[in-house]
C-alpha cells in the first residue's frame, strides 16, 4: 500500500497548487448555487400546501453542500489518464511493478479529493459564514442535525470519495478502449448530474421513483450524504445507507478490474 498511498499524496499536492481553477470554481459554483436557491424559494412558496419531503432550509442546505462537492461527480475521466492514452505513455503504466487498476484509482481519487476539499472549505465559509453576516441568514448553510449526523455524513463523504473513483475509473477505461474521452464524458454528464442529486434532491421528485432513484449507485454521491447530514435517516437506515453506498464501490470496483484486465489485453498504443 506504500506504493499506492504515495502515488495519491503527489497527485493530491500536485492538483492542490491550482488555486486560481478552485477560486474560478467557487465562484462559479456560488452563482449557480444562489440561482437555485432562488428556484428553490420560489417553488416552496408556490407549494407550501403541498408538503414536500424536505423545507425549504433544508433544501438551501442540501444545494450549498451538494454545489461545494460539485467536483466530487464523476462526469468526466481523469485528463492524465486520457492524456496518457492519446500519446501512448499509458504504455509506461503497463510496465510498472504495481498493479494497473490500483494505479490508476489511488491518482484519479487523489485527483478528485484536491478538487474537492478546497472548493467545500471555500463554500462553507460563503454559505455558512458570510451570508448570515450579510442578513441572508434564513439563505444560509445550515450545521448538520446533529452531532450523529455529522459523524455519519463524514463516513458517508469518504464512501462516496470511492464511488465517484470508481465510477471515474471506468470513464477511464472506457476512453482507453475507444482511445478518446470526449464522446464517453459527454454521455456522461447529463446522467450524472440529474441521478446524483446535484440538480435537484432526489426526494423532491416523483413518489413512484424514489426507490429506483435511492437503490441506483449515482444517488450515494450527493443525496444519500444529504440525506444523512440533514438527519432523514438515522440508525438502522442510516446504517443501510452507508452499506448500500459500500456494496455499489465494491460492485464497480469488481466490474472495473475485469474490464480494464479485457481492455489492456486489447489496448492499441498510440503516440511513440
Amino acid at each position: 500500500m506504500v506504493a499506492y498511498r504515495a502515488i495519491f499524496v503527489s497527485r493530491f499536492l500536485q492538483v492542490l497548487q491550482y488555486r486560481a481553477a478552485a477560486l474560478a470554481g467557487f465562484g462559479t459554483q456560488c452563482w449557480w448555487g444562489g440561482i437555485k436557491v432562488m428556484v428553490l424559494a420560489a417553488f416552496f412558496d408556490r407549494a407550501a400546501s403541498a408538503a414536500p419531503a424536505m423545507t425549504l432550509a433544508q433544501a438551501i442546505t442540501y444545494t450549498w453542500v451538494a454545489q461545494g462537492l460539485l467536483a466530487l461527480l464523476p462526469w468526466s475521466g481523469d485528463p492524465e489518464v486520457a492524456l496518457a492514452v492519446r500519446t501512448g505513455a499509458v504504455a509506461y503504466d503497463r510496465l510498472r511493478p504495481v498493479d494497473a487498476y490500483a494505479l490508476w484509482f489511488a491518482r484519479s481519487a487523489g485527483w478528485i479529493a484536491a478538487r474537492v476539499l478546497p472548493r467545500v472549505a471555500l463554500m462553507a465559509a460563503f454559505a455558512a459564514v458570510l451570508l448570515p453576516l450579510a442578513g441572508f441568514g434564513a439563505w444560509r448553510w445550515q450545521p448538520p442535525a446533529g452531532a450523529a449526523a455529522g459523524a455519519a455524513f463524514a463516513a458517508s463523504a469518504l464512501l462516496a470519495l470511492t464511488l465517484s473513483t470508481a465510477l471515474v475509473m471506468l470513464l477511464n477505461i472506457a476512453a482507453a478502449a475507444a482511445l478518446d474521452a470526449r464522446g464517453i464524458n459527454a454521455f456522461a454528464v447529463p446522467l450524472v448530474i440529474l441521478l446524483s442529486g446535484n440538480l435537484l434532491p432526489l426526494a423532491l421528485l416523483p413518489d413512484g421513483w424514489q426507490r429506483a432513484l435511492l437503490l441506483q449507485p449515482l444517488a450515494g454521491l450527493t443525496d444519500i450524504p444529504m440525506r444523512l447530514y440533514m438527519g432523514q435517516a438515522t440508525g438502522v437506515h442510516a446504517a443501510a445507507l452507508l452499506a448500500l453506498q459500500g456494496f455499489w464501490a465494491a460492485v464497480l470496483v469488481g466490474l472495473g478490474r475485469v474490464l480494464m484486465a479485457r481492455t489492456m489485453r486489447r489496448l492499441e498504443i498510440q503516440g511513440g
